[in-house]
């Protein structure tokens, strides 16, 4: 017995060496998974302006299975309703009842669409209308309590207390899937209200259909006219358990009825189609017994959706679904192993893993099928198809980390805008698009940043020369909001199209990304056609004031001009003070335009010390003092690369207290723990590089800038089989300064790091002090 132990101990303890092991060149591979999911919190920006949902879902899954907690309207007496904003996930923690659990949501964005096929289940008296919040009992709504909820990756449950059910939700890609517990009813209903949806409003819905195939399976679609305009998703819903009976509420009469009124069709009626239409589904059930009901989703036909239930949820154990989903995230969270000194940041680190990793979705059948943008249905070869690409905000740092994590993801994302712009009859890259639309939000065009970071990043998995033209064809587009002017003028007036000085801050960078991809390619005239526009941004620089200063037709700038001010200023979600500092592509030559390298630390410094009024944002929905520091927005993407510009200096230590103070400010445990939208994993990813010590300050760059890393380690596991290592040494809450950098053993002399050194693997090592090292490193 003393031997085989001793054996079983010399086993266990050679299988931990391997798996810790070190050696040349990153070749380290990691065997041992953590549990990671017990780090992530998905309530973390649940509560004020995160905008992120706590239901189930699996990475990067079609399917967003989650609770909905009012029914807020976008318009209120025909006007845009304010209220509605914070409910751009459906979700908000303050509230005290639940409206239903519906399959479809965008994470932290700042405008919405989406909330399909919301699923409630009730006890008791038949009602189909929601009610209201201050009375729940006036609708199939329920009253809930924080205390009973539960929210882990893949796995959401809470009780509603008005119909005595708990309830759980976990999901597979394409399938969510529900387990309610009831009490014992003669009267247990589950409504599907194909009515609800988010930033709903009157005639959103064009048309829903519905069709009873059997006693236990329901098919249909919805199509719908909001954000996206011609959007159409198509259900399988099925039950464990026969249906007793069913129906729908009266439709609204139209003034053409057809023959249809030879049938009663509010009852058991297995047809059923209308702009607005609810539906119940009768059970009689024991004192806790389970209805579990499936609902898989295809963007191509019913037929799709009752095939992807039937591959994805083939038979009916919800722990059994629910232990794999968690297995997924399990792995995916694995490609990044931390260790930290205190919990809390522990759980800051997975949770915004965990965002990051939400989107964009998966936007296919299980057979490759999806609906294109021209409406065909199209075939994804030899790539995933993806949708929701919220680029204004994540090509800053979200894609960027893709390049590194998931690379592989990252190669059929471009695929699928260049499936975008072959189906586009712009011809162009897509803008923000979702579910088969472009819905044209934001500025720029910065699908051709993410492609050019993958292309001088060598994540190359599509045709890059094709690649590259989109982007050229995109960038020329003369009726896209101002090219025209910008590419006549080398700047956008004014007085002829608004937020100009941000666009033509945008366009300019996406035009050195342009070039860089150009350049690795070897494309000369298209490197230097585009280089040359990637100087405009000195058109809308102000000598006089220090600042970038709208321009007008004639040449002249704007005369009222308030530097600290959001509206009417030339800018879009940000004001002067900080867009100026908005030339990620050339951080050298704007200090020099600037004053020169005193000068602009002093800018710098004053940027994060001064305080900013709150008549100057008190009009804006997305940004609150909670997301400000200083006059330093975090809260809003444009100012994300701006605390490395230190970087560029000669002292760029000034860059890693300020860095250490937005990690802790800025990222909290808690429903309330974002300082603004996590905008899609964006916030998120500037997290997560942020912690790990490098950031991308211009993505189509190989470099990155090297911060103050927050962890006390970390072990990247690539995808190509190597890994790389982050350490530090003296790490703690006070020493958040860097007295020095070793990569592989070799002291750094300039804080920047290039990708291949990540991607090839290897070790970077920090040494961390109270005190800064004013002489560690040259900036450029």
């Amino acid at each position: 017995m003393i031997k085989t132990n001793f054996k079983n101990c010399f086993f266990g303890l050679s299988i931990l060496l391997f798996a810790f092991s070190n050696t040349i060149n990153g070749q380290k591979k990691v065997t041992e998974k953590r549990n990671l999911i017990q780090y992530v919190d998905p309530m973390i920006g649940t509560a004020k302006m995160g905008h992120t949902y706590p239901g189930a879902t699996v990475p990067f899954g079609s399917v967003q299975l989650s609770p909905e907690t009012d029914t807020i309207a976008y318009s209120l007496n025909g006007k845009y309703n304010g209220e509605v904003y914070k409910y751009c996930a459906g979700y908000q923690y303050e509230d005290k009842t639940i409206v239903g659990f519906s399959h479809t949501h965008f994470s932290g964005t700042g405008h919405s669409d989406l909330g399909d096929f919301l699923i409630m289940p009730t006890t008791g008296k038949l009602q189909l209308n929601p009610g209201v919040a201050s009375k729940p009992l006036s609708g199939y709504r329920s009253a809930f309590s924080h205390s009973t909820e539960k929210a882990e990756p893949a796995y959401y449950s809470v009780f509603l207390e008005d119909h005595k059910i708990k309830a759980e939700l976990t999901a597979t890609t394409r399938v969510g899937m529900h387990q309610y517990t009831f009490p014992k009813s003669d009267e247990a209903h589950i409504i599907l209200d194909l009515t609800s949806g988010i930033y709903n409003y009157d005639k959103k819905n064009v048309w829903t259909f519905v069709r009873v195939e059997n006693d236990t399976l329901i098919t249909g679609y919805r199509q719908t006219n909001g954000w996206a305009r011609t959007r159409t998703v198509y259900f399988a819903m099925s039950f464990n358990k026969p249906i007793k009976s069913y129906g729908q509420a009266a439709q609204e009469k139209s003034v053409y009825r057809g023959f249809w009124g030879r049938f009663d069709q509010t009852k058991n009626f297995p047809e059923m189609a209308g702009q607005n239409l609810k539906l119940f589904f009768d059970f009689d059930t024991n004192e806790g017994e389970k209805i579990k009901i499936k609902m898989a989703l295809s963007p191509v036909s019913s037929a799709g959706a009752l095939e992807n239930m039937k591959k994805e949820t083939p038979d009916w154990d919800f722990e059994k679904v629910k232990k794999q989903s968690q297995e997924v995230w399990n792995k995916e969270l694995n490609k990044v192993q931390v260790e930290t000194i205190q919990k809390e940041d522990l759980v800051n680190f997975y949770t915004a893993m965990y965002h990051a990793f939400l989107g964009p979705t998966e936007y296919m059948d299980l057979n490759g099928n999806y609906k294109g943008l021209d409406m065909n249905v199209h075939k994804a070869e030899n790539f995933t198809n993806y949708t929701s690409y919220s680029l204004w905000d994540t090509y800053r740092a979200l894609h960027p980390l893709f390049n590194i994590v998931q690379p592989k993801r990252n190669g059929d994302m471009v695929s699928s805008m260049l499936a975008h712009s072959d189906q586009s009859v712009h011809k162009m890259l897509p803008i923000w698009s979702h579910y088969a639309n472009e819905n044209w939000c934001m500025i720029g065009y910065h699908s051709v940043s993410v492609v050019a970071d993958a292309i001088v990043k060598s994540n190359i998995s599509f045709d890059a020369e094709k690649a590259l033209q989109a982007c050229v064809n995109t960038a020329k587009v003369p009726y896209y909001d101002g090219l025209e002017f910008y590419m006549n003028k080398g700047y956008v007036p004014e007085d002829k199209n608004g937020a100009s000085v941000s666009k033509t801050l945008e366009y300019a960078y996406d035009d050195w990304a342009i070039a860089q991809a150009a350049k690795k390619l070897g494309k000369t005239a298209i490197y230097n056609e585009f280089i040359n526009r990637s100087k405009n941004y000195k058109n809308v620089y102000d000598e006089k004031t220090g600042f970038m200063r709208p321009k007008l037709n004639d040449g002249t700038f704007k005369k009222e001009f308030d530097p600290l001010d959001t509206h009417g200023q030339g800018f879009i979600e940000g004001n002067s003070w900080n867009y100026s500092l908005y030339v990620p592509q050339d951080p050298a030559n704007m200090i020099q335009l600037m004053g020169g390298n005193e000068k602009f630390k002093v800018r710098l410094d004053s940027l994060f010390n001064m305080h900013l009024p709150d008549k100057y944002f008190e009009n804006t929905e997305d940004i609150t003092r909670d997301g400000i520091i200083g006059n330093y927005v975090h809260g809003n993407e444009p100012s994300h690369h701006v605390v490395y510009l230190y970087n560029w200096t000669d002292s760029p230590w000034k860059a890693q207290d300020k860095i250490r103070m937005i990690l802790k400010k800025m990222y909290r445990n808690g429903a309330d723990g974002l300082g603004g939208n996590d905008d899609f994993g964006q916030m998120s990813a500037w997290y997560i590089f942020s912690s790990l010590g490098f950031y991308p300050v211009a993505p189509g760059s190989d470099e990155y800038a090297l911060g103050s890393p927050l962890l006390k380690s970390a072990i990247l596991n690539l995808e190509n089989g190597k890994t790389f290592e982050v350490e530090t040494v003296n790490q703690s809450d006070k020493n958040v300064f860097v007295s020095k950098v070793l990569l592989n053993g070799k002291e750094l002399s300039k804080p920047f790091l290039k990708h291949e050194d990540v991607i090839n693997g290897g070790k970077i090592t920090f040494y961390m002090s109270s005190k800064p090292n004013k002489k560690n490193f040259v900036g450029k």
